[in-house]
């Protein structure tokens, strides 16, 4: 009895979990918790909707529809090409997130992977990465990315996440290299260290966890990123391929000034599209963000 008494007591005073910090940090604020719900309703009705949608049919050019308003035929008006803005904006909404979720992943791997692997080790290893790194980050990256994907044969999406993905792990890595270098001097990592457990089993399942709130922030603050990454590229007109759907092309209609002046329909609701989920991926990452420094402080 007396030993269950002292287990309680032990568990009041050890700190909360980092996702019960998180969970406690958007029930305050309401604002971020209201972002992100909004964001799994929308992400998860895009992608529901989007396989709904005959992508073929939508492209398929009608010169009769053309710049049609909006209106009974198409809710949202349709294009130059009489191809209707609301089908296009669901499923270019779907391709953009689609690619932000997967460059996310992969250099969220790669990223994680070699930043705690050169943060635990250090030496000729750490010495190798950093060189890699410091190389990646000094060229001119999105220059680089166009030329890929100008010169590449037979263009595809995932061609393009592949390219994307070679150039924006180097960032993360840094990152995680450096909060791995700290955590790695740590007293728990060298009495591990002292008992002979094996090194890998010391950086995931001990130092990993212990990053897992600011792994998560850089991941979601990254997702914004990369959004905005495809997206300006379409716009620019090197992202997707052509007879693609996706936002940063709807948008690029604005470039037109007749477009952008008297069919407002054609770029403006991508516009507002992204707008409104760049501000909500930014609430979740603020209140992610001020749940990494919680956990931090609480230790």
């Amino acid at each position: 009895m007396e030993k269950l008494a002292d287990d309680k007591l032990i568990d009041l005073n050890s700190p909360p979990t980092g996702i019960q910090v998180i969970f406690r940090e958007f029930k305050k604020d309401k604002l971020a918790m209201f972002s992100l719900i909004s964001l799994i309703v929308v992400i998860i009705g895009v992608f529901i909707w989007a396989w709904l949608i005959d992508q073929e049919t939508l492209m398929r050019v009608s010169l009769r529809d053309k710049y049609a308003p909006p209106g009974d035929k198409f809710f949202l008006g349709a294009d130059q090409g009489g191809k209707d803005i609301l089908g296009q904006l669901v499923i270019g909404a779907r391709n953009s997130i689609a690619i932000a979720i997967s460059i996310t992943l992969i250099t969220g791997f790669i990223g994680i992977i070699i930043g705690l692997v050169c943060g635990y080790f250090s030496g000729w290893i750490d010495n190798i990465f950093m060189r890699i790194i410091d190389f990646f980050i000094t060229i001119p990256s999105l220059m680089l990315i166009i030329v890929f994907v100008t010169i590449v044969p037979k263009y595809t999406v995932t061609v393009f996440i592949l390219i994307l993905s070679i150039f924006l792990w180097p960032s993360i890595a840094r990152l995680v290299r450096s909060k791995a270098l700290s955590e790695s001097r740590r007293d728990y990592v060298n009495a591990s260290k002292t008992m002979g457990t094996n090194g890998f089993f010391i950086i995931f399942k001990e130092i990993m966890p212990n990053l897992s709130s600011i792994l998560i922030v850089e991941l979601t603050l990254n997702f914004a990123g990369n959004v905005g990454i495809e997206t300006g590229l379409s716009f620019l007109g090197f992202g997707l391929p052509p007879q693609t759907p996706s936002l940063g092309s709807l948008v690029s209609y604005a470039s037109n000034p007749l477009v952008l002046k008297e069919m407002w329909w054609v770029w403006l609701p991508a516009s507002i599209f992204i707008l409104l989920m760049m501000l909500g991926i930014n609430y979740v990452g603020q209140a992610l963000r001020r749940s990494a420094d919680a956990k931090q402080r609480l230790g």
